[in-house]
């Protein structure tokens, strides 16, 4: 039985070590407990591993140079707004590890923000840079764009868990914002703190029909809103963020 259980041992934590890969987790790292065919097995089986992760690394960075060349792409095409993804990324970061989030879901919020106006690609450019007032007809064809932001993104697995912030950053805590009226923590945590930090640089930084509020007009700005636009539970923690 001893020596069964010597030899079985070994093989069953790689057994389970094989497993834990199946479902995902590549930091498994099996120790060696012989000097035997059994410790060369374990070795390639940890350096397979080590190998896989790297392989997966350079997959998502090459995932996210693509997005940040779509963002990118879509700043090229609105003028008005260039420099804002790259603020609203560096933003969302601090404020979504403030209010609680951390883990794999940060990078999805990363993720998330960079392509939070990636449905605005499918706007007519007519209507993304007119340079004045949206007519009732113009400013329901531009609300559209959070639900291309889903027809293009929810096919693509890797993308799906950061649907979140294009699909839901434009409602409104009180039901009345736009694509769907979701209201109060129907709307996930997520496009909540990313509604704030979107509105936030909308309001500080310079647009080419109004200059950039002062800080404390933009905080007043935002407090305004809180109950009705804006989550009252994570408002006034994102506001003792920014200022």
């Amino acid at each position: 039985i001893n020596l069964s259980l010597l030899i079985t041992y070994p093989i069953m934590r790689l057994v389970e070590a094989s497993k834990k890969v199946r479902n995902g987790d590549l930091n498994v790292k099996v120790e060696p407990m012989s000097q035997d065919e059994l410790a060369l097995l374990t070795e390639n089986f940890n350096e397979m591993i080590v190998s896989i992760r790297d392989s997966k690394k350079k997959i998502l960075d090459s995932y996210d140079s693509t997005l940040e060349g779509w963002s990118k792409a879509l700043e090229y095409r609105n003028e008005e707004t260039k420099g804002h993804t790259d603020r609203v990324v560096h933003l969302m970061m601090k404020s979504a590890e403030k209010l609680g989030i951390d883990g794999t879901q940060l990078e999805h919020v990363r993720r998330g923000a960079l392509l939070h106006d990636i449905g605005k690609m499918a706007i007519p450019d007519v209507i993304l840079n007119k340079p004045h007032s949206l007519s009732i007809e113009e400013q329901e064809i531009m609300k559209m764009h959070p639900v291309y932001a889903c027809e293009m993104l929810k096919e693509i697995d890797y993308l799906r868990p950061a649907l979140t912030i294009p699909y839901c950053h434009h409602e409104h805590w009180d039901g009345s914002g736009y694509p769907r009226g979701l209201k109060g923590e129907d709307i996930p945590l997520e496009a909540r703190i990313f509604a704030l930090v979107d509105a936030w640089d909308a309001i500080t930084t310079d647009r080419p029909y109004r200059g950039a509020m002062a800080k404390l007009d933009a905080v007043q700005t935002i407090r305004n809103e809180i109950g009705s636009h804006f989550d009252p539970g994570i408002a006034e923690r994102f506001l003792d963020l920014v200022i």
